[in-house]
């Protein structure tokens, strides 16, 4: 499990960090909104942990930006903040919990476990589906004639973003932006080797649907 800490008290982030390294779990910390949102729209967390009040964007706004961005990580809040409007105002932006300071290692803990065994959670109305594939973007599980493949988050990511645009050929510039983030130094290749990863996942389970790719047009989903 990887999690980034957004945390502009630097004592109590690093506390924190430890707290979850003895747990196994890996960490990343952040110390301002611009670099946590910078980190989170990366795509390789597991769970963020983010406080409210801090310098250059407040979490509020952090938060908000991560999920117009399609990135829907699981965020526990952090804060000082404990009046109900505030709690409202955090879940109204898409936190899936929220964590009053101070807290007891334990419940942290126990809070990262749960919201993470609800990204696991699925309904059917939740799956994606194009020709004879189904993606389940909340599990990353790509299933197909009965059989399955655990995709990375970025596969997922891209898969979905070709799904729901199905009747769109994609450039490498909007997979970018949509896939790594509008401030991302991935290129092209980046682009070209997950598309590869995606291609052979596909072979591997046998399904009819390819990628294709014309030359200057972009990328888009077919089904022979």
């Amino acid at each position: 499990m990887k999690v980034l800490i957004v945390e502009d008290e630097t004592r109590l982030a690093e506390a924190v960090a430890q707290i979850l390294r003895r747990q196994n779990i890996d960490v990343d910390l952040a110390f301002d909104g611009e670099a946590g949102l910078y980190d989170a729209l990366s795509g390789v967390y597991d769970v963020i942990l983010l406080d409210i009040l801090m310098p250059k964007k407040d979490g509020i706004t952090v938060l908000k930006e991560l999920r117009a961005e399609g990135v829907f990580t699981p965020v526990i809040l952090l804060t000082a903040l404990g009046e109900v409007e505030d709690r409202v105002k955090g879940l109204d932006a898409g936190a899936d919990d929220y964590l009053p300071k101070p807290f007891k290692s334990e419940e942290l803990v126990a809070r990262i476990k749960a919201v993470t065994r609800r990204r696991g959670e699925f309904r059917l109305e939740d799956l994606l589906a194009f020709g004879d594939i189904e993606l389940n973007p909340l599990s990353l599980v790509l299933a197909c004639n009965g059989r399955s493949y655990a995709l990375t988050q970025k596969e997922s990511r891209l898969l979905e973003y070709l799904i729901e645009n199905k009747d769109i050929r994609l450039s490498a510039d909007a997979i970018i932006e949509k896939v790594w983030g509008y401030d991302s130094d991935a290129e092209d290749g980046n682009v070209q080797a997950y598309i590869s990863f995606l291609r052979k996942k596909l072979a591997g389970l046998g399904s009819a649907v390819k990628i294709g790719n014309m030359r200057g047009s972009g990328y888009m989903l077919e089904y022979e």
